[in-house]
């Protein structure tokens, strides 16, 4: 899954961004489990990734129920 832009969550509308944030979640929650047990990730910048962009939805989100987007 592609990391998402500013500018595309921004054009998303706000079911899209909460079902984009449950999917990057139960992302994020995979990757830490695997790393949990003993794992290695493929990539593990990854989860860095998933949290700033999980960051960004909800920043976003915020903006827009205060009107200010």
């Amino acid at each position: 899954m592609a990391i998402l832009r500013p500018n595309e969550i921004r054009a998303m509308n706000p079911e899209e961004m909460l079902e984009k944030l449950r999917e990057l979640r139960a992302e994020l929650a995979r990757a830490r489990a695997t790393v949990t047990a003993g794992g290695s990730l493929e990539n593990p910048a990854r989860i860095k990734e998933l949290r700033r962009t999980i960051a960004r939805i909800l920043t976003i989100l915020k903006e827009k129920q205060k009107g200010g987007a």
